[in-house]
Parts: structure tokens; sequence; C-alpha cells
């Protein structure tokens, strides 16, 4: 059931029995980011189910070679084609809940879900984040009683639900007067009214009967002009108040308070919004909470907004409930503004993204990423090994904030495509809780001038990826998935790639003059857990094989000794060992093919 006030909920029945468990430790997680509307409608066949078996009934069939591009090859066709990327696709939580096998084979652990809850009626918001009910799943996902059963089928499968979640603005749930999108300038705009399920704003701001479900906003207790800030739309995305205070475009944003951190004065919305996700941890079992736009809230509503969660989920015995913030900006300002706002871990949409795209194509330093990690003093952290938990990595993403007008994922085009495996070896295997956006595993290659190009529907229907439609993209054969699914699985074995110092390691060419790795070409780090050394190196040029000498820690070697190849992307070359050199202290030599990747580990508990 939906309900229509936070005051109706019986949190007391809703709080008994047991809940899932948080995770011992969140840099063991590995996350699936997902957009539910562009991932699956369930109607699709030829593809393994959550037990592994390959079924053989539905509509769609798995996409062929021959299909790419198909949807585009006349005028008319992409025309028709570029549409259906703006609307509403199709994807459900039950088509999710039948690919949960495909995820949990992949080796992911955690799945970030896109928003769910009830949008503005009538409009294209298939991303979730224009809600209008947030005490309600939004039909063209199902209905609450699927969101419970995905998390229910998650957990037995050995997977967590982190989901996406607004605080910081409604959908566009009422309009000002001539029914326009003013620009900000600081003052208040008269309001027109709340808006019917036809998108007319004549509903009188104020109580809305229970015969407008899908008019206005709801819950009740945010029917109030006091709800809003009704600024206007932000036109200067970095002017303060203007990037607090301001629309997103014509979402609505909603006012959370006043005051500094340390003495913030909670708006009745606000209040209601906490009781409202509080509801939704106890009702579905949820283990986290991506929080959108953290940067556009007070840094005292963020912070009540955390402690408050974290206190209700460690009421009923989920006591690492995770709240990752999307914050962007430098690296400072973002683990400024996580410390100050006490959510545990930020996405790095700026600084990690981009940089980790440069190295992994092999057109930046890589120490330029690397030193994202292990200059800690600049951030007030003394040890590097802060960043394990707090810091979400990734590559790719949903709107790419960082690129401006045209979005391109990683593998659109040379040599993206050649180099996607370095892309996610360097994620993997590198400080931070990777995260893998939906379809990389399948190298989707999406790019454009609009977000609709890196958000395509991996089920197929009208807007399916590499301009196709009507064939599904869950291949579990594809070298990609296959090899992704191996280096996780390295991971889940080797603590120290999980829970490691880590360290850059200087190479050579002649085994006698060191220094830091070039680009593009032979790329190595260590992470070093105790007393446990492995040893990641991957190759960023594409065309050439490359040999170094790589350093190793000095103290935990002795010349003679024989590190294994844990997982190499050329399986002749597994289970292969190579010999410890004493050469710049410790050294081993490597050889890798274009963009090659390998682990080595040598562990003296075991040898």
């Amino acid at each position: 059931m939906s309900y229509r006030r936070i005051a109706d909920i019986d949190f007391a029945a809703l709080t008994r029995g047991r809940f899932h468990p948080s995770p011992d430790d969140w840099a063991d997680e590995v996350l699936y980011f997902l957009l539910v509307d562009r991932f699956s409608d369930g109607g699709e066949r030829g593809y393994r189910d959550n037990d592994g078996a390959i079924v053989a009934t539905g509509a769609t069939p798995p996409l062929r070679a021959a299909d790419r591009e198909l949807a585009v090859a006349t005028p008319e066709d992409a025309a028709r084609w570029r549409e259906a990327g703006l609307d509403w696709a199709g994807g459900t939580l039950a088509g999710l809940r039948s690919k949960l096998g495909y995820l949990r084979r992949l080796g992911v652990t955690a799945i970030w879900v896109s928003p769910v809850l009830r949008q503005v009626a009538g409009q294209p918001t298939y991303h979730g984040y224009g809600i209008q009910d947030f005490l309600d799943v939004d039909a063209h996902f199902g209905r609450p009683e699927d969101l419970r059963a995905l998390v229910a089928d998650a957990h037995a499968q050995g997977l967590r639900v982190i989901l996406d979640v607004v605080l910081n603005h409604a959908g566009d749930v009422f309009g000002y007067e001539g029914d326009s999108r003013p620009v900000w300038t600081g003052q208040r705009y008269p309001v027109k009214g709340f808006r019917d399920e036809d998108g007319a704003a004549v509903l009188p701001i104020g109580p809305i009967p229970r015969s407008y479900p899908h008019g206005g906003v709801w819950p009740a207790e945010l029917q109030s002009t006091a709800t809003f800030t009704g600024k206007g739309r932000i036109a200067d995305w970095d002017r303060f108040p203007e990037y607090l205070e301001g629309d997103f475009e014509g979402f609505k944003d909603i006012a959370l308070g006043e005051g500094p951190p340390d003495d913030y004065r909670p708006s009745a919305a606000l209040l209601a919004l906490v009781r409202a996700y509080q509801y939704w941890i106890a009702y579905a079992d949820l283990d986290g909470f991506r929080v959108d736009t953290v940067k556009h809230m007070d840094p005292g509503a963020a912070r009540f907004f955390a402690a408050a969660i974290h206190e209700f989920a460690q009421s009923i015995g989920k006591e690492r409930f995770y709240l990752v913030a999307e914050i962007t900006g430098d690296r400072a300002f973002a683990y400024g503004t996580l410390d100050a706002v006490g959510m545990d871990a930020a996405l790095g949409l700026a600084d990690v993204q981009d940089r980790l795209e440069r190295v992994a194509k092999g057109t930046a330093d890589p120490a330029e990423y690397f030193a994202l990690f292990r200059n800690s003093l600049q951030v007030g952290r003394e040890s590097h090994t802060w960043f394990r938990d707090k810091v979400v990595t990734s590559y790719d993403d949903h709107d790419q904030v960082r690129k401006g007008p045209w979005k391109a994922r990683f593998a659109a085009g040379e040599p993206g495509r050649r180099l996607a495996l370095v892309a996610l070896a360097l994620n993997a295997a590198t400080l931070g809780i990777p995260c893998v956006y939906y379809g990389f595993e399948q190298e989707f290659d999406g790019e454009g001038g609009h977000d609709r190009y890196i958000r395509e529907a991996m089920f197929g229907g009208a807007f399916g990826p590499f301009r196709s439609r009507g064939g599904h993209a869950f291949d579990e054969e594809h070298e990609t998935y296959r090899q992704l699914s191996e280096i996780l699985a390295v991971r889940r074995r080797l603590p120290a790639l999980r829970r490691g110092r880590q360290y850059l390691r200087p190479t050579s060419a002649d085994g006698v003059r060191f220094a830091s790795p070039a680009a593009p070409g032979l790329l190595p780090w260590s992470r070093i857990f105790a007393d446990h050394e492995v040893l990641v190196a991957v190759n960023t040029d594409p065309d050439r094989v490359r040999t170094a000498w790589v350093t190793v820690d000095n103290d935990l070697h002795a010349e003679g000794d024989r590190l294994t190849c844990r997982y190499s992307s050329e399986p002749a070359f597994a289970g292969g060992q190579v010999s410890v050199s004493a050469r710049n202290g410790k050294a081993v030599q490597l050889t890798l093919p274009p963009a090659g990747v390998v682990i080595y580990e040598r562990s003296p508990m075991t040898q």
C-alpha cells in the first residue's frame, strides 16, 4: 500500500522483526549503477536466469552483431531512435529482479538503483529524479511490493541494494505565475498553483484532496508554499547562494531549513522527507542511499539527514547503513563537504572519473590519478588508507557533468574500446569502492550531444545499445564481462586488493634507471595489506607490447623470491611466475601485451 501522510505510518509495526545486516567493511564491496528504466523489462529470452539456466521464453532475443546501427539506417529511423531515448523505455523492478544472477556472476556485490519513487504525471522523467510522491513507487517501475521483493531476492543472492534518493528538490509539482521558468534573482516568485495530473497549475496551494493522488506533491505534509524556496531556476551553478536556493530547471527546490551546521533548524519539509526515507529503509530492507545533489543542499540539512538516517538504521540493526554523497567539485571541496555533513563516502564525479579515464587511455601521467589518493594531507588526513571506503570510483555515469554538452562512454571509439579492460582493472584494483556503470561490461559505446546517448536500454526496445532496436545485451559470454568477472573474483580472494595501502611503482627499461611510469605504457601499482603485497600492472598502450622492470617492496621480498600470476588478460600467462631481483631495492620484470592486465602476488603467510 501507499500512504498519503507520514503521520499514517505505524513505525512500531514496521520495524518489528529482523533486518539484513550491513557488511563488515564497505571497502569489500563492488557497486553496479543502473537506471531502472534502461536496464531490463523482464521480456528477454536467451539469457541466463538467476540460477544460471537459459531462459527460452520472452519476446526479445539476444542482440546480434548484425543488429548494430540498424536502428539508424535511414534518417527517419535515426530520428525515431533518438526520440525514443528521451522517453520512458520500459525497464522495471521486476526486470531487474530477473537479472540478479547476471550481476552476481559478474562479481558485483551491491546494486545502486536509480530513484524509483513516483514521478510527476505526464513528464518523461524516466531517470527518477522528478519525484511527485515520496511515499509511493512509480507505476512505470512497478509497485512498492516489487521494490521489497527485489531487495529480498538480492539479499538471497548475496547482493546489497543502495537506493538513489532525492532530498534537495521535488519534480515540477507547481507552476509560477505565467507558468514560466524564471531565473534565480534571490527573491521569491509568485506561485500560481500545484499542477494536476495533466500538468496544469490549477490546484490551490495547500491541502490536496485524496481524489488528486497524481497532482501536487505528496505526502500531505509537503503541501505548502513553505516547502519550496520558490526563487526560480539556477543559471550560475557555482554562485552562492544561487546553487543552494535555485530550481534545477523545472524541478522545484525544497526549503530544508536554515542556520549553521552546528545549530541547524530543519524545516517541516526536511522532517517529513527524513521520515519518508526512514520508512523506505524499513519497508524494503535497504542497505544504503546514494544521496543526490548534496552540493546543492545546506551543509546543516545534509548533516541532519545523515545523522537521522544513520541513527534510524542502527536502531533496526543496520550498523553501517551506507550514505554515498554526490558532491561535484574538486577533491578538497568534496572531502571537506563529506566531513562536514557526516556521510560515508563521496562520489568522485570530477577529479576521480576524469583522471581515471585519461590515465586508462594513456593520455595522462599516471601520477595524476594516483596522487588523488596519496596526497591525503591536502584534505586533512594523515594516511591515504582513509580513502579506502570514503570514495566511490568510476569513469562512466549517467550524466557526465564533467564533460559538458558532449557525452561519451569510455568505449566510444578508439582506443577506448580496446582499453576497456585496462579501465576496469584500474577501477577494481585501486583504492576506493569501485562502481561499474551498467553496460560497460558489454562495452556500450554511446556518445552524443545529450544525456540520452549514454543511457541506452540494455534490454533493447526502441532505444537499444549500439544504435539498435529489439535486441538485449545480457551476454555472459562477452569477453569484457568474462574478464571483469575474473578480476573481481581475484579481488574477493585477496584482501590487499580491497583494503591495502596503495603505491604507484617506479619502472625501468634497463633495470638500472628507475622513474615514475610514463604514458602510454606499462603502469604498475602495489596494494599492501599487513605483510601481503599484490602487484597489479596494466599496459595503457593499445598497440605495442611493453616490457619493464617494476619495483616491489624491498622488505617483503628477498632476491630469488617468485611472484605468481593470479590473473592475466592473456590466459596462457596465468599461473606463471617472475623472479625477484635486487634492482632499485627489489624488482621484477614484466611483459604485457597491448592493453594487457596482470595481477601477481606472493604471500609469506602461505609460502
